[in-house]
């Protein structure tokens, strides 16, 4: 597909997401929102892909919504989706959505300022790091809305919700040592080390893990966050060790071990995944 406001490549079995209109600082619109979504869909069908990196492209990652429009930026809601009830979707909540239901890890890779849906489409990410000369912003309040993304479900449970609250009551713009210590990104880094960083920690899945066992992985650790009791945990466990148990990555993974060699996984994303969560239902939005 040809994009116009993302760059799509895939190396080492490594995709990078790039938000690309760096004389804006990559602000958000609607057709990087439709252009984020696309290369997930492609991400996840593709085998060859076992990691995703998102980042940007110039001296910003995501400076935020574009307030081209001036004061009627937000006057007719999320994005030009809208529900058969004629309520406009959140189009970072869109991004946010599509982003926890990848197939494939999503690191992060927070390249300079990331306000507003710029810092809120990061929080699904599995894993995020940033440049040392990054900054982040919950911004909402001080343009006189609210969190969006599905922040309001991610942001406590990746900060907790005394700094969760702090930085969407105050509004203000942080550095990213403070982002750090709060547990929002993994590590900081010097602006050229940070995609060799990212794509290190990509490695490094791509290099030792089964493919599908990382994808029905994440879904049990980031839909377990809205569990009520550990035993719902236990259940999705039981099923999954059981399902996974006699595949053929696990004789791979156990034979490789035994003679000291590295595994080779044969199990596809795209032949399909196990279904261990035989009570999850997806939410619809009315």
């Amino acid at each position: 597909m040809n994009y116009q406001e993302i760059l799509f490549e895939v190396s080492d079995n490594i995709a990078t997401i790039t938000l690309n209109r760096p004389d804006k600082l990559n602000a958000f619109t609607n057709t990087m929102m439709r252009e984020v979504i696309s290369a997930f869909d492609a991400t996840d069908v593709d085998d060859e892909v076992r990691a995703v990196i998102v980042t940007g492209s110039g001296r910003g990652f995501c400076a935020g919504a574009d307030l081209s429009a001036g004061g009627d930026t937000f006057s007719g809601g999320g994005s030009d989706v809208a529900t058969k009830q004629g309520v406009p979707r959140d189009g970072g909540g869109l991004v946010a959505l599509r982003i926890f239901e990848s197939l494939k890890p999503v690191i992060g890779a927070i390249n300079g300022a990331a306000v507003g849906v710029g810092a809120t489409m990061t929080l699904p990410m599995d894993i995020r790091m940033s440049s040392d000369s990054a900054k982040f912003g919950f911004v909402f309040a001080k343009r006189g809305i609210v969190p969006e993304a599905c922040s309001s479900f991610f942001l406590p449970r990746i900060v907790g919700i005394s700094q969760a609250t702090e930085w969407v009551f105050t509004g203000r713009v942080f550095e990213a040592e403070e982002a750090k210590n709060a547990g929002l990104i993994r590590s900081v880094h010097a602006p050229n080390d940070l995609i060799p960083a990212a794509r290190a920690l990509a490695g490094e899945i791509v290099a030792n893990t089964s493919p599908v066992s990382v994808a029905v992985s994440r879904r049990m650790l980031w839909r377990m966050l809205g569990a009520s009791h550990p035993m719902e945990a236990h259940r999705v466990d039981s099923r999954g060790i059981k399902e996974r148990g006699g595949s053929r990555d696990s004789r791979e993974g156990v034979m490789s071990f035994l003679e000291k060699r590295s595994a080779v996984f044969p199990d596809k994303v795209s032949d399909g995944l196990p279904d261990i969560f035989p009570d999850w239902e997806e939410p619809k939005f009315f």
